[in-house]
């Protein structure tokens, strides 16, 4: 389960095996949650709502390497590091 960014102690990971639809996975402390590229909104799980704010503003500004790392994963091939949230 590789890691593309870590930011404000969110850790964001993108894994091999995984089904559609194109999503990331968020983790901050115990709370975790999948997060829908597509959509851009969180589909299972939950984050405390400031730090859900960070994560999808985060992604809405690298939906684009979010949509290549996925299609790195599906090739079986290691995604790219994605620029944290400043």
């Amino acid at each position: 389960m590789p890691t593309i960014s870590v930011f404000y102690g969110i850790i964001i990971q993108m894994y091999w095996n995984e089904h559609a639809p194109p999503h990331f996975h968020a983790i901050y402390g115990d709370a975790k949650a999948t997060i829908d590229i597509n959509r851009l909104v969180i589909s299972e799980g939950s984050l405390p709502p400031r730090i859900a704010q960070l994560v999808l503003r985060w992604a809405r500004l690298h939906q684009a390497e979010l949509i290549e790392d996925w299609e790195l994963c599906l090739a079986k091939e290691r995604p790219k590091d994605i620029e944290p949230l400043n």
